[in-house]
């Protein structure tokens, strides 16, 4: 009994999030009020006061539900050894990983100010070098340095290029995913061996 009423505050949390989101997509962050996200949901202010203070505490928390696989792939991937088939996987996994917090990504990029003041951008950025470091040779030449740094951000810009794109969410998604893989594969070439 005590699992289901936990299961059943889980799934509160995760409706707050998502309608949170639709409405700073819709009107913009700024222009929603915590009011707004309980009648959209249909509950009490109070009802969501118990999840969220604010809607910077929802804000944040949709930010955790993205860095924590992050996180868990930076931690994975400097376990591993600095292998062609390391990176690829991660370069997979993080593929994954946008694609189920799609909606954040893309709050993110439309709305970088708030970000920048809620201090998450330098979080991510954190994040970001720190994949990185696992994907690229420390000394790698400039060019493939390059291409592993556009790597990442070909999977960050194909979720918003392609949005708008006629065809199929996860073709889209495997499309991009490739593209960073050849970045990264040919930048891997260029790497010396190691020892």
């Amino acid at each position: 009994m005590d699992g289901s009423r936990q299961r059943r505050r889980g799934d509160t949390r995760q409706r707050i999030q998502d309608v949170a989101i639709e409405l700073f997509a819709e009107q913009g962050y700024e222009k929603t009020s915590l009011r707004e996200i309980a009648e959209r949901l249909d509950v009490t202010k109070a009802a969501l006061y118990y999840h969220f203070k604010t809607k910077e505490d929802i804000l944040i928390s949709l930010f955790q539900d993205l860095t924590r696989p992050m996180d868990e792939l930076i931690e994975w991937g400097k376990g591993q050894p600095r292998t062609l088939g390391t990176k690829q996987e991660l370069l997979r996994r993080y593929s994954e990983a946008l694609s189920n917090a799609a909606p954040l990504f893309r709050f993110m990029q439309e709305n970088q100010a708030t970000i920048r003041e809620l201090s998450i951008g330098e979080s991510f950025k954190d994040r970001m070098l720190g994949m990185l470091t696992i994907i690229k040779e420390p000394d790698a030449a400039l060019t493939d340095q390059v291409r592993c740094v556009s790597a990442l951000f070909t999977m960050h810009a194909g979720m918003f290029a392609l949005k708008d794109m006629e065809g199929d969410p996860e073709d889209k998604r495997k499309a991009v995913l490739e593209v960073a893989i050849d970045l990264v594969t040919q930048a891997h070439a260029g790497a010396p061996e190691s020892p």
